[in-house]
């Protein structure tokens, strides 16, 4: 918790700063909306073998910058993320996709010309899970009783644990370009990480796992139109 303050407080500092800064400059309020693919794993503890677990994700954005330099994003929308087990050679297949809606409120530093920028975004995100789908083609509720199945020493509580909080927080973190093919009109294409600081799954001392937290590579391409 003290580092996801720590990260809220820099972002609002940022955002402060970069409105407070050249005044002078007229400041620009756009709407718009952004889709893409995602890459999801967990970061558990006790480790699990894992590969990346696809999915979707898009918003609707709000936001506000001065001509120069800062401005602030608001977006809602959805994200999916979650993870895939690795198996190494054994024929059996497990995934699990958490889908989320999603709140982030994020910095926007921005630099290039007029009609070409690139940006960093950061910020804080909140998301409540809407979805749980696991697809599996072995009984992951037992799965020792399967003699594919790789390891008996393998971890398995992953496979059948319920999500046990179902809303989630972190920070998120992206880079991007924007082309402005209009004064009032613009494309873009942004690359983000988000690491959560909130665990899916119980995590006292006597639960199984102490840290089950998501994280996610999103790469999205959006559009941008100004109101004023």
């Amino acid at each position: 918790m003290k580092v996801f303050r720590l990260l809220v407080a820099i972002a609002a500092l940022l955002t402060a700063i970069g409105m407070s800064a050249e005044t002078h400059y007229k400041p620009h309020i756009s709407i718009g909306g952004r889709a893409g693919a995602t890459l999801g794993q967990m970061s558990f503890s006790p480790s699990v073998k894992e590969k990346w677990n696809t999915g979707t994700t898009g918003a609707v954005t709000f936001r506000y910058t001065e001509e120069k330099l800062f401005g602030l994003i608001a977006e809602f929308g959805w994200v999916q993320r979650g993870w895939a087990e690795d198996f190494e050679l054994a024929p059996i297949s497990y995934r699990r996709t958490l889908t989320y809606l999603q709140l982030p409120i994020l910095t926007h530093i921005y630099f290039g010309t007029r009609r070409f920028k690139g940006f960093v975004n950061l910020g804080p995100q909140v998301a409540y899970l809407i979805g749980d789908d696991i697809k599996a083609d072995f009984d992951y509720r037992n799965p020792l009783s399967d003699p594919r199945f790789p390891s008996r020493s393998r971890r398995t509580e992953q496979l059948y644990t319920d999500v046990h909080n179902r809303f989630d927080y972190g920070i998120c973190a992206g880079v991007g370009c924007e082309f402005y093919v209009h004064p009032r009109h613009s494309v873009l294409l942004e690359g983000r990480f988000y690491y959560g600081l909130g665990n899916i799954f119980p995590s006292s001392k006597a639960d199984v796992f102490g840290a089950s937290r998501c994280m996610s590579i999103e790469v999205s391409l959006g559009y941008f139109f100004r109101l004023k």
